[in-house]
């Protein structure tokens, strides 16, 4: 008896040393400022997958919205960051995190690097290169960008809404 009771820990042990732990993913909404040779306001929807919290990967969509040449215009952007902190021992565990990512728009594809905060406040920068040379409004995006943005779980909205 002894012996079976043995066996089964040791095998218990060591499928859970070999099991996988689920991702999981977390709803968010986001708005912000782009900068892109002209200013743009940046609203949309971002899905943030964990299996730990050392690394989270974020995919997401956005409208960026704007005045280019005097015109109003309105860009669909995907974008795609992987977020790293791997620091221990610290008083707010994992506070910041290092952001590398790409967004994509109609206009221009643009690596970019980064900080965020807890996950919510993003600041980034990066280089576009175009791919419609005809631009926005007749103005071209291309080079240096900028990125400032506010991401707000839903979780989080919906428990600020109880009453």
């Amino acid at each position: 008896m002894k012996r079976i009771l043995f066996i089964s820990i040791v095998m218990m042990m060591f499928s859970s040393g070999l099991s996988k732990a689920q991702m999981t993913v977390h709803k968010m909404i986001h708005a912000g400022y782009v900068y892109q040779n002209q200013s743009f306001g940046e609203l949309g929807g971002r899905l943030l997958f964990l299996n730990n919290d050392d690394i989270i990967y974020r995919l997401g969509a956005s409208a960026l919205m704007g005045v280019a040449n005097s015109k109003f215009a309105v860009m669909p952007k995907v974008q795609g960051d992987i977020l790293i902190n791997f620091e221990r021992n610290v008083d707010f565990y994992h506070a910041y995190y290092f952001l590398a990512g790409a967004e994509m728009t109609t206009k221009y594809i643009a690596p970019k690097i980064g900080a965020t905060l807890f996950g919510i406040v993003d600041v980034t920068g990066g280089y576009a290169f175009p791919i419609d040379k005809d631009g926005i409004n007749g103005k071209e995006l291309k080079g240096l960008n900028f990125n400032f943005t506010l991401n707000l779980p839903l979780v989080m909205l919906h428990d600020l809404t109880k009453k």
